[in-house]
């Protein structure tokens, strides 16, 4: 019995380090995102800077597609929680929708040659980005309570 706690604990406190670790890369790309829109102007010295926003922002999201989701519905199934798993599929075609337009970003200023020719659009993509950034947030965050934060519960 102590045996099968420790390895449940073993296992969905791993889920945990993940989620933490993944929320920490968010908060991370957040801040970078602030202030790259808190500039008025861009030039062509703003490339790098812009580059490596891009790098975070795909890193994040390649996180929760192809780790933090396949974990959260190993535990939902661990756990037989049927209505964590249909939640799952329910959220899943939403957020895929955001990666698109999160990849379509990073394709216009993933190059220092891209973001030559669309610093003058920057800023409003970045405002466009935000919002689409903010309404995955939220989705993943009902993910994390409901396939994660329950289950956390139970284990305890």
């Amino acid at each position: 019995m102590l045996e099968g706690c420790k390895t449940a604990q073993e296992r969905w406190g791993g889920v945990h380090d993940l989620i933490d670790r993944w929320l920490l890369l968010r908060r991370q790309l957040i801040e970078v995102g602030i202030a790259l829109r808190a500039r008025q102007e861009y030039t062509p010295t703003d490339t790098a800077h812009i580059q490596a926003f891009c790098r975070q922002l795909i890193d994040y999201v390649s996180i929760g597609h192809f780790t933090v989701y396949e974990q959260l519905a190993l535990e939902a199934k661990e756990f037989q929680d049927g209505s964590a798993l249909n939640l799952l599929t329910l959220l899943l075609p939403e957020i895929d929708s955001t990666t698109q337009l999160v990849s379509e970003f990073y394709d216009r200023f993933d190059t220092q040659e891209h973001n030559l020719s669309q610093l003058e659009a920057l800023p409003f993509s970045l405002q466009a980005l935000s919002a689409i950034i903010a309404e995955r947030f939220t989705l993943e965050d009902r993910l994390i309570k409901e396939l994660h934060d329950v289950h956390r519960e139970k284990n305890a």
